[in-house]
């Protein structure tokens, strides 16, 4: 068995996939430490021409030393690739912890927030913005404290366009000002995520759940939720208080700190003198003078399985073709398919999108996804793996299964899913008349 090693790492299983960069465990063959390695595409990096706002943002990550933030140790760079050396993490992420087990205790969410606006506040004085806080990316070590995760490397910006004024991160989680496309204060936003956190870890549930994103923005954008009736008291005005939708008058961080029920039984973190930190490999690895050979030389991407005519049989359990186009009730159990005219990235962005505001989690790795979450009813584990191949030059064919869940839960999110996918979902000339009468939800008007 080969052994593959950057630097002084020895790299091992994929950990963790996103758009722009794949995650791998590797273990320091110097010290035998378990790190977790991210690896970003440098010609990925020149062709959005955000090679000086990410070498910023690492820079600014290896300086930050918080007991709340995953620790960036190390940057390597080879000729085409970029490894970012990360504190490895055994106790998994808080979304996790929350599928598993529901609601959270008001004392043990109260401690999780206490530290997320710790490691928060600490990483906006040193200018660096999220963006996208959400369950997911809060990991939790092996004492059970709070490491937030992917600071100022969650989301690329497309090109030419101001860090800030990016609409990104999870829906769900987005500030109402970050959907207006009007320029925001990364600070602020940062923390409306932290309050709809907070809601979620003690209602088990999101306060802003639309499977429409017209109805979902709306509601964020004039705040539109409301409070269980097991909130306290003291919990349900913060929460009110964060979750402003006027960025003018959303409480700070400072405020919260001197909230009553925020401050009950916190102890602020105790930082660790100032250390020496060394940028000179952040800037060897962006110094390169070899970086535009390497957008020239980029391998092309090799883009989704290409099916053959026999592929196509199998798929169809003969010869019968029509089941590919075919979306009755019958054939949505457990699998079915639909097929697009978009490109793959397209097809796939937008199916994270309206997944994720269905309040699922997504994995994306080689055109094939998968949604995880709770139920419908919040009662069960919910997971379903989506894949795309290309059927023709202009076809590409989504082909939907069932990994986890009964077959109701199935037909419920395959209706709701595809209802809102149908800009992107292709239709016979014959159906076109047809979905003019369809809501987005799928029944008839």
């Amino acid at each position: 068995m080969v052994v593959r090693k950057v630097g002084k790492y020895e790299v091992g299983r994929t950990i963790g996939e996103g758009t722009f960069a794949k995650v791998k465990f590797a273990q320091n063959t110097e010290t035998g430490e378990s790190v977790a390695m991210k690896i970003l595409d440098r010609s990925t990096i020149i062709r959005h021409k955000m090679v000086e706002q990410i070498k910023r943002e690492i820079s600014i990550m290896k300086l930050v030393r918080h007991p709340y933030v995953v620790r960036l140790h190390e940057v390597i760079a080879s000729r085409t690739k970029i490894y970012i050396i990360l504190e490895f993490i055994t106790g998994g992420e808080l979304f996790d912890k929350i599928v598993h087990h529901g609601r959270l205790s008001e004392a043990e969410a109260r401690r999780y927030f206490q530290q997320l606006i710790d490691g928060v506040d600490y990483c906006h004085s040193k200018g660096v913005y999220h963006r996208d806080l959400k369950p997911e990316n809060l990991l939790l070590d092996s004492q059970g404290n709070l490491k937030i995760s992917d600071f100022g490397l969650s989301a690329l910006p497309e090109q030419g366009v101001s860090l800030l004024r990016t609409t990104c991160g999870t829906p769900n989680y987005v500030a109402p000002e970050v959907l207006s496309h009007k320029g925001y204060d990364g600070a602020v936003a940062d923390v409306w995520s932290c309050g709809v956190i907070l809601y979620v870890l003690m209602a088990g549930y999101l306060p802003f759940d639309e499977v429409d994103l017209t109805t979902l923005y709306g509601k964020i954008e004039t705040a539109e939720f409301s409070c269980p009736s097991w909130f306290p008291v003291g919990a349900k005005s913060l929460i009110n208080q964060i979750l402003d939708p006027n960025p003018g008058t959303r409480i700070r961080i400072e405020e919260i700190r001197n909230d009553e029920w925020f401050k009950r039984g916190y102890d602020p973190v105790r930082l660790l003198e100032n250390e020496d930190v060394n940028l000179d490999d952040v800037n060897a690895a962006f110094d390169d003078p070899e970086e535009e050979q390497a957008n020239e030389s980029r391998s092309e991407d090799v883009g989704p399985l290409v099916l053959n005519a026999f592929d196509l049989i199998i798929l169809s359990q003969g010869l019968n073709l029509s089941s590919i186009f075919d979306r009755g009730q019958d054939s949505v159990k457990h699998q079915t398919r639909f097929v697009s005219q978009k490109s793959a990235n397209v097809v796939l962005s937008s199916m994270e999108v309206v997944a994720q505001s269905m309040g699922f989690k997504t994995h994306i790795r080689n055109y094939k996804m998968r949604v995880e979450g709770l139920s419908a009813n919040k009662t069960s584990h919910f997971s379903i793996i989506l894949e795309v191949f290309q059927v023709a030059p202009t076809f590409l064919m989504v082909d939907i299964q069932k990994a986890a869940g009964d077959a109701s839960e199935y037909l419920k999110f395959y209706k709701n899913f595809c209802g809102n996918l149908e800009d992107i979902i292709w239709k016979p000339p014959s159906e076109s008349h047809k979905s003019r009468i369809t809501k987005t939800n799928g029944k008839k008007r």
